[in-house]
């Protein structure tokens, strides 16, 4: 465990130097925003995005769970892919944002769905999917099922497999409650109701979706951004997905105030540093 820690915080030196030697032309200043667009799909709901043109590789935004292409992170990211001239896409899950349906009708497999569309109808060539939270386990589930369509996986607070896992840590008791009245209430600071509820049957299906519990076939780059001072998801998930994936181009990169949203100035510096790393390693390989 010493050696791997080393080996994560050997990079980040590495990276921080190279963020030095090189000008990121992230400065701040604001360019027109992208419109929103709707993708027409045949008995499923529009999905909302906002696409920017460029060149490849492209990045696509994936957000956390009952979030929405409006974050911070995800504004700075446009901003970023602009002032390279990269291609980049954001969008709403179903039920999310402006997208059509309802949020209470959704379901991991249904947001991967989501995700696959953006994939292999809005988007060209390889990309660099970049999951926040939920958002972090799509993309795995999508780099698995698109290998030829990931150039890079860059996680932010990635929640793989964390609805089932903190369910079923809780006492038996708990769980047969839960079971019983098919829901489970969750306390969140995250939105003005301060709890979400999760219904027996999300939780089964979400059960499918699980990836830690064997070796995950990813082979490109990974880069894994965790706060330690992460109260929704531990940044031990990011080790554990770190030591699941089969790339032996793995870095878990942890920041030791951060926060769950990572969407602090400093946060965000840092994400666009690791993003313009990986386009500059993808770039110079070709």
């Amino acid at each position: 465990m010493a050696s791997t820690l080393a080996r994560h915080f050997s990079r980040i030196f590495q990276l921080t130097l190279h963020v030095q030697r090189k000008s990121v032309t992230f400065s701040g200043v604001r360019h027109k925003s992208s419109t929103v667009q709707y993708a027409t799909r045949p008995d499923l709901p529009k999905l909302a995005y906002r696409k920017v043109k460029g060149k490849s590789p492209g990045v696509v935004f994936l957000p956390g769970f009952a979030s929405n292409m409006g974050g911070k992170k995800a504004e700075a990211l446009e901003e970023f892919c602009k002032s390279l001239g990269h291609a980049y896409i954001r969008f709403d899950y179903t039920g999310c944002g402006s997208s059509e349906g309802e949020m209470v009708d959704g379901t991991v497999g249904t947001w991967k769905r989501d995700v696959l569309y953006v994939l292999d109808e809005l988007v060209e060539g390889p990309q660099i999917l970049v999951g926040s939270s939920m958002g972090g386990w799509l993309m795995c589930l999508a780099a698995i099922a698109r290998p030829e369509k990931t150039a890079a996986m860059v996680g932010i607070s990635t929640a793989a497999d964390h609805f089932v896992t903190v369910f079923n840590t809780l006492p038996i008791e708990a769980r047969k409650e839960i079971e019983e009245k098919g829901q489970w209430v969750v306390p969140t600071k995250h939105n003005e109701e301060g709890s979400i509820t999760f219904t027996t049957e999300f939780l089964k299906e979400a059960e499918q979706h699980c990836v830690l519990q064997s070796p995950i076939p990813v082979t490109c780059p990974v880069r894994l951004i965790h706060g330690m001072k992460d109260q929704d998801v531990p940044w031990h998930i990011s080790m554990q997905l770190a030591e699941r994936v089969l790339s032996n181009d793995v870095d878990v990169i942890l920041r030791k105030h951060g926060q769950h949203r990572m969407a602090e100035k400093e946060d965000i510096k840092l994400i666009v540093y690791t993003i313009d790393d990986l386009i500059d390693k993808l770039t110079t390989l070709v």
